[in-house]
């Protein structure tokens, strides 16, 4: 069943989406060589008890305990796809990793994602210049996200923003992945309807006024097959080929569709 929001709740969970975009900028400052993935999620609940005092305890772990998920944060390194649990790995010079997190606002979810490069000495730009194909992956996996939110308008249909995903892919000889999806969400975490990165223009469930689906392409440099890591979490590229991971939370309005994760 799709839960469909009224205007008020979009507007709390705006609300709640500027925060949850506010930690997720200061994970990605954070991150940089000889940090580990541990170090990065004990920030992550820092934050969140930052923001919950400040919000008179209305921000809360979204992660942390869902579906035995031992962590605030999804760090994934490189060829992990999404799901890993941090640990003690120490970041290198020159590693991609995915942040995936979400928080719970006044009884509302929020779930955002983005992808950045392990900097050391360099600049990005630097980086950019000795990593052109990981820089690459990095832009059309970006790309492929404001295409498929450019599709979440009132008439169209979930295979719409599917296939906008999909052919910005793959126009860029990437692999979009298929074995994950975004979803709806709202007073859950995961709700109806499922948000494929692949799909067929005028299929799937229609878009309503007041619908909040997480939009969320993971694209990987070479197949998008993937396999399953023993922790039970972490999917990985079958290939080894690094991937990406961009993810917000939109909402389908009379005015057009409209980023809830966003500073």
């Amino acid at each position: 069943m799709i839960h469909l929001k009224t205007p008020q709740e979009i507007k709390t969970m705006a609300e709640g989406g500027k925060i949850l975009a506010e930690i997720i900028k200061k994970l990605s400052e954070a991150v940089k060589p000889g940090i580990t993935t541990q170090e990065l999620n004990k920030l992550a609940g820092e934050l969140i008890l930052f923001y919950s005092e400040k919000e008179g305890g209305k921000v809360k772990t979204a992660f942390l305990g869902y579906g035995d998920y031992p962590a605030h944060v999804c760090t994934s390194v490189n060829d992990e796809v999404v799901h890993c649990v941090p640990s003690g790995r120490e970041l290198k010079e020159g590693d991609l990793i995915s942040l995936d997190m979400g928080i719970r606002y006044k009884d509302f979810y929020l779930d955002s994602a983005v992808t950045v490069p392990v900097l050391g000495e360099s600049s990005y730009d630097m980086w950019s210049k000795l990593n052109p194909k990981l820089h690459r992956l990095l832009e059309v996996t970006k790309e492929s996200l404001g295409a498929g939110i450019k599709q979440a308008k009132i008439g169209n249909r979930i295979g719409d923003i599917s296939c906008a995903v999909q052919s910005v892919v793959e126009n860029n000889r990437f692999g979009v992945i298929r074995e994950l999806v975004g979803h709806g969400i709202g007073r859950n975490l995961h709700e109806e309807p499922q948000v494929p990165n692949f799909g067929v223009v005028g299929e799937g469930v229609k878009l309503e006024e007041g619908m909040v689906i997480a939009i969320e392409p993971m694209v990987a440099l070479g197949d998008w097959r993937l396999a399953k890591g023993a922790d039970g979490f972490t999917y990985k590229t079958k290939d080894g080929s690094y991937a990406a991971h961009f993810e917000h939370t939109v909402a389908v309005t009379k005015a057009g569709p409209l980023i809830l994760t966003k500073p």
